[in-house]
């Protein structure tokens, strides 16, 4: 066999719907965005759905799955989508990120902190801002 007829070979191998997503290099780590079909009223529409991917368990088999998470209005929103479901569209990689886990369920605890963080800092800066105010206020009554 020659190179050429090899590299035919793979393409078609790819081309096919459940090799390309077996062969799809989606990582740990990554941002992805999910193009899902939708059913409505008898029409059919795609939603995006964008975020990181926390786990892809069991492999390449039938039974794989990988879960997505993404903030959406404060709140994280975590789906798991079957890799080979006739209802997922296609799956693009939006960014690639490095890291040392498998899984990084991790992720929902540091999210949880931050949040709680940016909420006790927003606390602190309403109450030295109305105290500011009360400042301003008892300088003014004394000046008069």
């Amino acid at each position: 066999m020659t190179a050429a007829t090899k590299t035919v070979k793979k393409v078609a191998k790819i081309a096919t719907p459940k090799t390309s997503l077996k062969d799809f290099d989606m990582r740990v780590g990554d941002t992805v965005k999910v193009h899902q079909k939708i059913q409505e009223k008898g029409k059919t529409r795609i939603q995006i759905f964008e975020g990181m991917v926390l786990a892809k368990k069991h492999g390449t088999s039938p039974s794989a799955t990988f879960t997505v998470r993404k903030n959406a209005g404060g709140y994280g929103v975590e789906r798991i989508f079957p890799l080979y479901s006739p209802i997922i569209d296609k799956i693009e990689v939006v960014r690639r990120a490095k890291v040392r886990r498998a899984k990084l369920y991790y992720i929902r605890d540091k999210a949880a902190k931050e949040i709680s963080k940016r909420m006790k800092m927003e606390m602190m800066r309403s109450d030295s801002n109305e105290g500011d105010t009360a400042e301003e206020v008892a300088t003014e009554t004394k000046a008069e």
